[in-house]
């Protein structure tokens, strides 16, 4: 018997297929309190780095210890996320949950072409008001 032991693809190989192998990026959530007009607003929470499912526990995490007020706006500012799956649009739904609960609003700003293809295909653009940032955002909340 006799057999081929030759691998059916070199690594080494010119001819070998190119694979992103480059590490996800460790996801941070910063959170800042924001006043307008000498008042309490809301509070931003700025993602960046790899919304995907080996991160988004740290996200649940910053929800959860959240101290929203009625009337208040959070702000998920995602103009750092360098990666977005199925389990950004998770928090994302888990996010609005955490502020319908407080009686309070949520937005969404920094809305990467990456980020709005996933609103789309998931609907989520009906769901959630866009920003190009947090500044953008707390400002029409004063307004309406």
């Amino acid at each position: 018997m006799n057999r081929d032991l030759t691998p059916a693809h070199d690594p080494s190989s010119p001819t070998a297929p190119s694979h992103d192998l480059s590490p996800a990026r460790e996801l941070t959530v910063a959170v800042t309190a924001t006043e307008v007009r000498g008042r309490d607003a809301g509070v931003v929470l700025a993602v960046a780095g790899d919304l995907d499912f080996d991160n988004s526990p740290r996200l649940r995490t910053a929800l959860n210890r959240l101290a929203l007020a009625p009337g208040d706006l959070l702000v998920m500012d995602l103009s750092e996320v360098t990666f977005f799956d199925s389990s950004g649009v998770t928090m994302l739904v888990i996010a609005r949950k955490v502020a319908q609960a407080a009686s309070a609003e949520i937005v969404v700003t920094g809305v990467t072409p990456m980020v709005a293809k996933i609103f789309r295909i998931t609907g989520l653009d009906e769901v959630f008001r866009t920003y190009a940032d947090p500044a953008a955002a707390f400002a029409d909340s004063v307004h309406n």
